[in-house]
């Protein structure tokens, strides 16, 4: 039991150094973007990735990224599975994951997808990164990506994005 164990480990371990080709700072295991490792009958090492939504064109470049890091690891023989079966939530972000997006400057998701989302309207009063003030001003729904919205902070006056909860 305790080879399994640590051959589960050391998965993990290494997924752990595969980072967000948007969000450098966060990886694949951050974002919870792996919903499982395991053995096939085959002794095949299977790894779950759920890309953060389904279109994302990243997900060939994690795929390939994933099998390079396992193989030169001589982790082999290594698939990677898109698993569709559930939408990629924010709810699944780590809260290293969500501490290391605030350090990095963007304010991480604030409360659950299901109390947050996108179909609910964003509002002024999230939490600055970089002085920790909550008088911010929305200022566009969208930032870089779909997936962040614009504020600025009323006090610093800096511009930061939020993450918003999905």
């Amino acid at each position: 039991m305790n080879l399994i164990r640590q051959f589960s480990d050391d998965c993990w371990d290494i997924l752990q150094q595969i980072s967000d080709p948007e969000i450098p700072v966060l990886s694949v295991v951050d974002l919870g973007m792996i919903r499982g490792v395991e053995l096939d009958q085959d002794n095949n090492i299977v790894v779950r990735l759920t890309p953060t939504y389904s279109g994302c064109p990243a997900t060939d470049v994690l795929k390939d990224e994933i099998v390079h890091v396992f193989t030169a690891k001589g982790f082999t023989p290594i698939q990677v599975v898109v698993d569709l079966s559930e939408a990629w939530t924010t709810d699944w972000m780590s809260q290293n994951g969500k501490d290391k997006l605030k350090q990095y400057g963007i304010a991480p998701p604030k409360g659950e997808a299901h109390s947050c989302g996108t179909h609910v309207a964003l509002t002024d009063g999230i939490e600055c990164p970089h002085c920790h003030s909550i008088h911010s001003k929305l200022l566009s729904e969208f930032s870089s990506t779909a997936c962040k919205a614009l504020y600025q902070c009323q006090d610093c006056l800096e511009p930061f994005d939020y993450f918003k909860c999905i």
